[in-house]
C-alpha cells in the first residue's frame, strides 16, 4: 500500500522532524486500519528510512508516523511512502 507524505508535524514555532503527517485513505475509518504498521521511505540513493504509524491525525484519512532513528528530509514532502 502506498501513501503520500503531506507535512511535518508542527506547532506554532516548532517543527518536529521525526513526526510526519501521511495521507493514507479518504476516511478515518479506513486510515485506522494502518495504525501500528510500518512506513518505509526510499531515498534517491536507495537507502531506506523506516518509521511506525502511531495514530490518526484528523478525520480526513491522515495518520501520524514517527521516524525514530532519523527524521525525513524536506525532499520527502509530496512523495510516496510504502506501508507494510
Amino acid at each position: 500500500m502506498e501513501a503520500t507524505v503531506t507535512s511535518f508535524r508542527r506547532a506554532r514555532e516548532h517543527v518536529n522532524m521525526h513526526q510526519m503527517i501521511i495521507k493514507v485513505a479518504e476516511t478515518a475509518e479506513e486510515a485506522k486500519k494502518v495504525v501500528g504498521k510500518h512506513a518505509v521511505w526510499t531515498t534517491q540513493t536507495g537507502k531506506l528510512i523506516k518509521g511506525t504509524i502511531s495514530a490518526l491525525h484528523g478525520r480526513k484519512g491522515c495518520v501520524r508516523a514517527i521516524f525514530a532513528d532519523k527524521g525525513l528530509p524536506g525532499q520527502a514532502l509530496g512523495t510516496k511512502v510504502k506501508i507494510e
